[in-house]
């Protein structure tokens, strides 16, 4: 989980490649109207996210339930939003923490992608910074984050 441009995609597809493991990004269970008003540069508020939400929960739902290992990319910058996607005690939260500075270079950099770098503000103002997870400093580079958290959840 993390900001927008933290690398939440990039080091879940290492993540989940090293383990051989399965990879999804929550970005692409957004509504086309979700993502065109990102696109725009217009903030969601949670009555947007609500759909989103809930079709990754039942995503999630299937997963546990079949037993899948599942790498999910995830901004979930709410408390409430990972409160309602930590449905067992098997699902391990990772938070890409970087500064405002760094990710803003990098989503300045990006290309071909809906997010909109002027969201980059709203989504340090919605973010409510999560407590007993895994943090990593996004400052090193992926292969260090990635053993990083390897060893973090044991694997």
């Amino acid at each position: 989980m993390g900001v927008s441009g933290s690398g939440k995609t990039t080091i879940g597809q290492m993540l989940a490649e090293s383990l051989h493991w399965e990879f999804y990004d929550a970005d692409s269970f957004h509504s086309l109207e979700n993502i065109e008003k990102m696109r725009r540069g217009i903030p969601l508020d949670d009555a947007d996210r609500i759909p989103w939400l809930q079709s990754l929960q039942t995503a999630i739902t299937n997963w546990l339930q079949n037993n899948r290992n599942v790498v999910l990319a995830c901004s979930a910058l709410k408390a409430s939003y990972r409160q309602f996607l930590l449905l067992d005690t098997d699902i391990k939260l990772v938070y890409l923490q970087g500064t405002f500075e760094l990710i803003q270079t990098r989503l300045q950099k990006r290309e071909h992608h809906f997010m909109n770098v002027e969201l980059l503000t709203s989504q340090f103002a919605s973010l409510e910074e999560p407590d007993d997870v895994i943090r990593v400093d996004i400052s090193q580079s992926p292969q260090v984050i990635i053993q990083v958290i390897k060893t973090m959840i044991n694997v």
